[in-house]
C-alpha cells in the first residue's frame, strides 16, 4: 500500500514545479527568441531551446545524482555512529 501525499504537500508540490516551470521558460524565451517580426519560429530558436531544455535536465540529473551520493554517505555515516553507540563498552 503506497503511502499518501496530504493535500497540503500536493499543492506545495506543484506551485515549486510550476515556479520551476516559469523560470525556465521565461530564461529559455529571452535567450533564444530575438526576433519579434514574425509570427513562425524560426529554427535557430528551436535549436536554442532544445539546448536549453537538454543543458538544464543534464544539470538537474548531476544535481540529483550529487544528491543521492550524499545522502548514502550521510547514511552510512548515521549508521556507524548507531552501530557504535549500541555496542556495549
Amino acid at each position: 500500500m503506497a503511502a499518501q501525499i496530504p493535500e497540503s504537500d500536493q499543492i506545495k508540490l506543484f506551485r515549486e514545479f510550476l515556479g520551476t516551470y516559469n523560470k525556465l521558460t521565461e530564461t529559455c524565451f529571452w535567450d533564444c527568441v530575438k526576433d519579434f517580426t514574425t509570427r513562425e519560429v524560426k529554427p535557430e530558436e528551436i535549436t536554442c531551446s532544445e539546448h536549453f531544455l537538454q543543458k538544464y535536465l543534464k544539470i538537474t540529473q548531476k544535481i540529483a545524482m550529487r544528491f543521492q551520493e550524499n545522502q548514502g554517505q550521510q547514511d552510512e555515516a548515521l549508521a556507524a555512529k548507531a552501530g557504535l553507540l549500541s555496542q556495549p563498552r
